[in-house]
Formats: structure tokens, C-alpha cells, sequence
């Protein structure tokens, strides 16, 4: 099951909303989304699969968004993290997902490459690996008052209400839910 809301910044404080992310294809959609909430003021996207994963897009203004995603490989397992997931957060040169059949074998493994993956990894729709640790921005939050180590040693199942709280929103998040 999964939750997503946007939390915008306001001159009042933070106002909550639940979003459906069922048109949402590309980051690119998911960002439009956020600055359609507020064009200048700082939105949070937020996401989690329950008990899995959770993720944090943040919008200010016109720049990047920037992105935070505590389990990639849990997240590359689902169609929102996916959308999370881009080259440049995983590392990735961009076009680097597309396989090279030629070095496939008959059983859909690379040359030299294992059949049984390592139990820290899984693998993505284009068969990459992919970390069960989090990637992206860890100070993504830190001048809202959530530090990288208090992001990193959050827990999945309550994460974003953890979040919520440390922003001072966990009432107006708890009116989405």
C-alpha cells in the first residue's frame, strides 16, 4: 500500500495534501506536480510503500528537485520508486539501462555474471543491481530540522510522520492520511 502527500511551505506555516501520483510517469511530472502546490515556496513530496521504503522530493522554486530514497532497492521494485530512481541518483551514466544483448547468455545472465544475486542487491526492471542502502540528498531536510543522521536512522513505517513532526506539520499531514 502505498501514501503520497505534498507538504507546501507557507507564509502560514505547512498545508497538506494527498495526491494521486496515477499520472505521474517521469520526475519530471512528479516536480510539476509539486510546483503547481506552490511556485515559490519549498514543497515536499512524500512517499512510502509501507513497511518498505519511503522517499522525499523537494521543490524550491525554479531549481532541481532534490530526492532522497531510504531503500533503492525497494524502491526500484516499485512503479512510484521508479520514478525516483533517476541515472544520475544512482550513479549511472544516462542511457547505461540499456542492455547489450549481445553478452547475454541464453538464461538472461551477463557473461562471467552469477546466476544468484547478493541478498544486499536486487535488480531493476532492466535487470542492474541495485543497494538495499539509501541514496540521493542526505541534507535534503537538514535546514528544516532533520539531520542526516536522524533521516538515515529513521524507520520505514513511521518515517514520514517522524518527518512531519520534526517540520512541525505532523497535524496537517495526519489530515491527509
Amino acid at each position: 500500500m502505498y501514501f503520497a502527500a505534498l507538504l507546501a511551505r507557507t507564509e502560514d506555516g505547512w498545508e497538506a495534501s494527498d495526491t494521486e501520483l496515477d499520472d505521474v510517469e517521469t520526475l519530471s511530472d512528479l516536480t510539476d506536480l509539486a510546483r503547481e502546490a506552490s511556485d515559490e515556496d519549498t514543497v515536499l513530496v512524500l512517499i512510502e510503500q509501507e513497511d518498505a521504503w519511503f522517499g522525499v522530493v523537494r521543490v524550491d522554486g525554479e531549481e532541481d528537485p532534490r530526492i532522497y530514497v531510504s531503500d533503492a532497492a525497494a524502491a526500484a521494485r516499485s512503479s512510484y520508486g521508479e520514478i525516483l530512481l533517476t541515472d544520475e541518483l544512482l550513479g549511472r551514466e544516462p542511457g547505461d539501462d540499456d542492455a547489450d544483448l549481445d553478452s547475454l547468455d541464453l538464461d538472461g545472465t551477463e557473461d562471467g555474471e552469477p546466476e544468484d544475486s547478493d541478498d544486499d542487491e536486487d535488480e531493476t526492471a532492466s535487470g542492474e543491481a541495485v543497494s538495499h542502502s539509501p541514496v540521493g540528498d542526505r541534507d535534503i531536510l537538514a535546514d528544516l530540522g532533520v539531520s542526516e543522521k536522524e533521516l538515515l536512522a529513521l524507520d520505514e513505517g513511521d518515517a514520514l510522520s517522524t518527518i512531519a513532526d520534526a517540520l512541525g506539520a505532523a497535524e496537517v499531514l495526519e489530515t491527509v492520511r
